[in-house]
């Protein structure tokens, strides 16, 4: 048996018949050592003569592909097989009936594809991906384990020519291939190779927006659903979950997929994987846990899951907010601030006792102390008590009262809104109290709050950064004034009221609505003989005067009634 050397010096001198004995000798020493010889092959110049023997009527031809894609398995290899100019010839092949010389082709293609600039560009330039996409598409129907091969090969080489590169992804997707792929796991469920091939391929497109159209008027979902129930692996079932996470960003996959009966297939993942500590059981659970969340974020796959409040699926997700485990009370916390932007679900969750069930989760995390769960449960109350735009919003003002003369709840929200480490938990809850007084519009709620300490609170709310929760702060102050002014009067004169509300006139910065509101405050507080008397201490008629000339005319508007109330009680 010749030494490869020498094969590759006959290689270069040889006639015909000799030149199969060294393609054979070749192949041998690359399977002894593939790179020792790929970097021999290079030395020598062998790629240069390898474009003369790439014909569809050359026997050899096969054997010559075979040893590419071989040497293509190294990545110093593959500008050389580029620059060599092997591309051309190799996708000419392509047009080939022999089923021998596309598969050794398509293996060559792959490798040198595989994460290689020049190599894709050279396949993109020469138009290989279109006549691979056109293979794939008539050769999907058959079920001859030969064709099962050819077409796992002929995948993974569009899956190289593609990855991680947008243009190449979106150029595949106008093409068509995303519904020939959808097909083929269908039809050749039972071939693994291939299934995993097209679920990393789905993996790659699913995340380009312009798929998710194309995704969507196939049968992906019963697919993959269909997928996910026959198999066991804990890496299987990730490798469709990948592909599941970003296609459920779509509202209309969302519906299909829980027409396809995914939720069922999830709840038991989280009902096998609850218990256990294994890493790959609890990272399975917040995988399955997450993407529940996100089939409830389309108001269609919603609805169809809430049932009226008797869904098999919304009982069980309620029952995760009581449970032991942090990720599922997280999951069951942010699912019912996802069913709570519906104004019906919210009453019927309301009436069902669920803020109990959220406050009992929240009194659990004031000592465990996970912020995350704690953000969600708050999340999920201020959902509650915040009607959509929908239904009658006496309804949903029962909401907020029910929650608002809750003690417990509202001591809670207080002492959060000192939580100074977690600001998160800390806006939630300032932005709770505020939603509260705002939705109820209740003396009681006011009340409630007054008597749990939370009004000192509101005021620094008022001093916020954010602008929208600055208004929340004022719009709530001033009912709490309107309400209950004799009760309140002592915490706002504490709070400062008076030099915020100065100092967010006097702000130029200060949003119109930010002046509007501080205005109305102004003179709803006039009847407090204090407030009063701070009020003219601090010459608000100044402020309040120059504010006649504002460019929104309805802060012009207020700013002339307001400095009428000031002098008339000067």
């Amino acid at each position: 048996m010749p030494t490869s050397v020498e094969a590759l010096k006959t290689l270069k001198l040889s006639s015909a018949d000799s030149v199969e004995g060294c393609l054979d000798c070749l192949l041998k020493a690359l399977a002894h050592n593939n790179v020792e010889t790929s970097e021999k092959i290079r030395e020598m110049g062998v790629l240069a003569m390898m474009p003369a023997l790439l014909s569809a009527q050359n026997s050899c031809t096969p054997k010559v592909a075979n040893i590419i894609a071989e040497v293509a398995k190294n990545e110093f290899m593959r500008s050389p097989c580029v620059e060599a100019g092997l591309i051309p010839p190799l996708v000419q092949l392509l047009n080939s009936n022999d089923q021998e010389i596309l598969l050794q082709t398509g293996r060559a293609l792959g490798n040198i594809c595989y994460d290689s600039h020049e190599g894709r560009s050279a396949v993109d330039a020469a138009g290989g991906a279109q006549i691979v996409a056109e293979h794939i598409k008539s050769l999907a129907e058959s079920t001859d384990p030969a064709t099962g091969k050819l077409l796992t090969v002929f995948c993974g080489m569009l899956m190289n020519y593609s990855n991680d590169n947008d243009s190449l992804q979106a150029q595949l997707i106008i093409m068509g291939v995303i519904p020939t792929l959808v097909r083929l796991l269908g039809v050749h469920s039972q071939n693994t190779a291939l299934t995993e091939m097209c679920l990393i391929a789905f993996g790659n497109l699913a995340e380009l927006e312009s798929s998710k159209e194309q995704f969507a008027s196939t049968n992906i979902a019963e697919e993959l659903v269909r997928l996910f129930r026959k198999q066991v692996e804990h890496e299987k079932k990730e490798m469709i979950f990948e592909v599941l996470a970003p296609l459920a960003e779509n509202d209309v996959i969302k519906l299909q997929l829980v027409d396809a009966g995914l939720v069922e297939c999830l709840l038991e993942v989280v009902a096998q994987t609850v218990d256990s500590d294994r890493d790959e059981d609890v990272a399975q659970l917040k995988t399955a846990s997450d993407l529940m969340v996100l089939l409830l974020l389309g108001d269609e796959s919603m609805q169809k899951l809430f049932e009226g409040g008797k869904g098999s699926v919304f009982q069980r997700v309620l029952s995760w907010v009581p449970s032991n485990n942090h990720q599922l009370q997280l999951a069951g916390a942010l699912a019912i601030a996802n069913f709570a932007r519906n104004d019906g679900n919210c009453i019927h969750m309301v009436d069902t006792g669920i803020v109990q069930k959220l406050l009992e989760l929240l009194d659990r995390h004031v000592e465990e102390g996970n912020v995350t769960v704690q953000h969600a449960a708050l999340s999920a109350l201020r959902n509650l008590a915040i009607p959509g735009q929908s239904q009658s919003l006496s309804l949903l003002s029962d909401a907020a009262e029910q929650l608002g003369t809750n003690a417990k709840l509202v001591e809670r929200l207080v002492e959060w809104c000192e939580a100074k480490d977690h600001a998160g938990v800390m806006g939630e809850s300032n932005r709770l109290l505020s939603a509260l007084i705002r939705h109820s519009k209740s003396k009681d709620v006011v009340q409630t709050v007054i008597q749990g300490g939370g009004v000192k609170h509101l005021v620094t709310m008022a001093t916020s950064e954010h602008m929208i929760m600055q208004n929340e702060a004022l719009v709530a102050l001033g009912l709490i004034a309107a309400l209950n002014l004799d009760c309140t009067e002592k915490d706002f004169v504490a709070a400062n009221l008076v030099q915020v509300l100065h100092k967010l006139l006097k702000d130029e910065h200060s949003a119109p609505e930010i002046k509007y509101n501080s205005m109305i405050l102004i003179c709803s507080i006039m009847g407090s003989e204090p407030l009063h008397k701070e009020v003219q201490s601090l010459a608000f008629i100044d402020v309040v005067s120059s504010l006649r000339s504002h460019e929104n005319k309805t802060v012009a508007h207020q700013a002339s009634l307001t400095e009428q109330r000031l002098t008339a009680q000067s």
